[in-house]
């Protein structure tokens, strides 16, 4: 029934063009976003055709004889527009299962997209790769989301830092400099956990670039002063927060939370998700309890991000 090529550069635009109008993607999936830290990963991404026409995509990349979809996204999972059905979404993973086979692969690990970043009802792969793959459960993430329409009292110790930085004039500026911001988080993160942020600064520069209308970065100032930040990636109706950070002014005055009222009360108050990501250590089986609990003060509560894998 199906048609599965390796995806090649010459393609980009036919993929780009399909994950533009797919029921379950982000621009994380467009080439120009997923191609930045290509020298990183082998890719093996797959495209899917029916009758000559593309049917379905799976961002994926190889390690040694393991197919990954996709370890250097948040999320992968198959993608799919408004026309695929159960029927032949187990009909794909059962040939896919057998394309893998014939040239060598020996095991399947699969990131699917959480359900909050699909326009449409899109679980058909969830479906499909229990009952065609037999999938187990690998590892389990939990993620905090805030249902923005539903308008959740904020907690006590937030409202009040927000009061804090309304009383001591904290500035909240959009499209703010990256440059001012990085140097914050690379701070806070060598400080508190020894460690970098995913993307480079050059990096992150780049992909705002290409993305002006996804990426936007939010600093917050005190007398022209950088305090704090936060860097947003908008989806269709997410808001994500990919970096936040402040120093210690920041901190005491309510940076984020002055940040957080202005996006989700004045700025994108239409949005109906904000994800706040994980909050977890040791391969997502530890709970940092302090930051889940700053995060579930704005109203927050658990989404799953899950990871499954399967022997071919």
């Amino acid at each position: 029934m199906f048609e599965i090529r390796k995806y090649t550069p010459d393609q980009k635009e036919e993929w780009n063009k399909f994950v533009d109008k797919a029921k379950n993607a982000t621009f994380l999936f467009d080439r120009n976003y997923m191609d930045y830290h290509s020298d990183r990963f082998d890719d093996f991404s797959l495209m899917f055709y029916k009758k000559n026409k593309l049917y379905a995509l799976l961002p994926a990349h190889k390690i040694e004889d393991t197919l990954y979809s996709h370890f250097g996204l948040t999320y992968g999972g198959l993608i799919m527009d408004i026309h695929v059905n159960i029927t032949s979404t187990c009909m794909l993973f059962t040939e896919l299962n057998e394309y893998l086979r014939t040239i060598g692969f020996k095991k399947v690990i699969y990131r699917p997209i959480p359900w909050i970043y699909c326009k449409h009802a899109s679980e058909e792969d969830l479906y499909a790769i229990f009952w065609k793959c037999h999938a187990h459960l690998l590892t389990r993430n939990i993620g905090t989301t805030i249902f923005m329409n539903e308008h959740m009292r904020w907690r006590k110790d937030h409202i009040r830092r927000l009061k804090k930085a309304v009383l001591n004039g904290v500035e909240v500026v959009a499209n703010a400099s990256l440059d001012e911001f990085w140097k914050i988080l690379n701070d806070n993160l060598k400080q508190r956990f020894n460690a970098k942020p995913v993307h480079t600064l050059e990096e992150m520069k780049l992909l705002k670039s290409i993305f002006p209308n996804n990426i936007i970065q939010y600093n917050a100032y005190k007398d022209g002063n950088i305090i704090g930040g936060i860097t947003f990636y908008m989806m269709r109706n997410v808001i994500h927060g990919q970096y936040s950070s402040t120093n210690s002014i920041g901190k005491d005055l309510g940076a984020m939370e002055a940040i957080y009222d202005k996006v989700m009360y004045h700025d994108y108050p239409d949005y109906q998700y904000l994800d706040f990501g994980s909050s977890t250590e040791d391969n997502c089986s530890v709970i940092n309890e302090g930051l889940i609990s700053h995060k579930e003060g704005y109203g927050g509560r658990g989404v799953v991000y899950d990871t499954y894998e399967w022997e071919l």
